[in-house]
């Protein structure tokens, strides 16, 4: 068996989001939000599932954060719903939000375990979708007062911030795919919702910096590999297409102040184009900190004319799948990681999601979950490969400390390392649990 190590001062994490744990969606002032709206539109959601209730977490603060303790991780990536703090957006604050999150961070710090906090997952208040949401450039001043006053509530407790989470899935899933709330399907709004969250992003980066908050902050895409089926051109220019849809069309206007023209004249062949105001670019490149990185799956790719939005046929029956259909590709995380620093640098990385779906019960008490073992193992392995590599990779977060609300999935899709029961909401630790455990402790495990 190899042995598989990590430094002693890597951080070591699990992840979660608001609204996919957290339940209590119309208590102590809390506004709505567009996935409350969204997971009430018939069809929208698997079995008409909601995030009501979800894990309740909103109410087992004090179980959960015992959870990240037996678990024996540092750093716990979490994020703040916007409509508890700004019930209607912008303006008056709910004071009862603002308690919450205090006397969560304080019991994640006195439990030893450091906060990493994530502004925006994808929880917009509905009444700033009423006014065009990330459409509406006006939404991102209200981003910024947003983020100020976390900024301030928060400043020397949260050391590490996350502007934005997967910026990929709002605009493109959201505004395109329509797949996820607010579900439009239009290509240039895709593109001006992105822009707008670049702006956002920037905007906050700009205030915290000027706040002179102590700490660190950057934003959490989701990257994908995509391997090129041969060495045609054809072949590598389809998957550079596909690939930049996910991670240069984020990362280029944040490092390089520039969009990648690869994309930028693809989508002029749609008849699309980036609505860029003078000054955004600046705003968008303000330097970042830390950059968060979102990892589940890659797959081998060829072109194939007129065939998706750029071309590009997938093979991913070449792939074992977990069971939300994801392909198991590990190599594909050290490739993606390693095109990162040769494009940008050697900027701080977290991993701050990657994880896998195995929907297993428990049975006599236990959840045996070997193959999220397997996967998480094969996914390590490539981040000690990084490392070797001399990467500048501070910690990992698995996705995610317990199964939820697992947004157009309802609660059909398991991601944890707890199990939930969610008609009795009792947790459960599942073998993986025990695993990362183990790992924690050792910094260490046998492949």
């Amino acid at each position: 068996m190899a042995i598989i190590t990590f430094p002693k001062d890597f951080r070591f994490g699990v992840s979660t989001a608001s609204y996919q744990i957290e339940g209590a969606y119309n208590e102590d002032g809390r506004g709505m939000s567009i996935w409350d709206t969204y997971s009430r539109i018939p069809g929208k959601v698997r079995n008409g599932d909601n995030g009501n209730i979800a894990c309740d977490s909103y109410h087992r603060m004090d179980e959960d954060i015992e959870l990240l303790k037996e678990l024996g991780v540092n750093t716990y990536r979490f994020s703040i719903a916007w409509p508890r703090i700004f019930p209607k957006g912008r303006g008056e604050v709910n004071q009862k939000g603002l308690d919450h999150y205090h006397r969560f961070v304080d019991k994640l710090i006195e439990n030893g375990i450091e906060p990493l906090c994530t502004i925006y997952h994808w929880d917009l208040p509905q009444t700033l979708q009423d006014e065009g949401g990330w459409k509406n450039r006006q939404t991102i001043e209200a981003f910024v007062e947003y983020s100020e006053l976390l900024f301030r509530e928060f400043s020397g407790k949260i050391k590490s911030w996350l502007t934005i989470n997967e910026p990929w899935c709002v605009a493109f899933l959201g505004y395109f795919v329509a797949e996820q709330a607010p579900g439009e399907a239009n290509l240039q709004t895709a593109l001006d919702v992105a822009h707008h969250l670049l702006l956002a992003h920037g905007r906050a980066v700009q205030r915290f910096k000027a706040l002179g908050i102590p700490g660190e902050i950057g934003f959490a895409p989701n990257v994908t590999w995509y391997e090129p089926f041969s060495n045609r051109p054809e072949d590598i220019e389809a998957c550079a297409r596909i690939s930049a849809w996910f991670m240069e069309w984020f990362c280029d206007p944040v490092f390089k102040g520039s969009y990648p023209q690869i994309l930028v004249d693809w989508f002029a062949k749609k008849g699309a184009k980036v609505n860029i105001e003078e000054g955004d670019l600046e705003i968008i490149s303000q330097p970042i900190d830390i950059l968060g990185i979102n990892y589940y799956n890659g797959t081998v790719s060829r072109h194939k004319e007129d065939h998706g939005t750029f071309d590009c046929e997938h093979l991913d029956n070449l792939f074992d799948k977990t069971d939300i259909g994801f392909t198991i590709y590990p190599d594909g995380f050290y490739k993606v990681l390693m095109d990162i620093k040769n494009k940008y640098g050697d900027v701080p990385i977290y991993i701050t999601e990657n994880g896998a779906t195995y929907n297993q019960d428990p049975v006599d008490g236990r959840v045996r979950d070997d193959k999220r073992i397997h996967y998480l193992k094969q996914h390590l392995t490539q981040i000690s490969r990084v490392l070797s590599s001399g990467m500048n990779l501070k910690g990992y977060c698995i996705w995610s400390l317990l199964d939820n609300y697992e947004w157009s999935y309802g609660y059909s899709m398991r991601f944890g390392l707890v199990h939930v029961d969610y008609q009795t909401l009792k947790r459960t630790k599942k073998d993986s649990f025990y695993w990362y455990s183990k790992l924690n402790q050792n910094y260490w495990f046998e492949m």
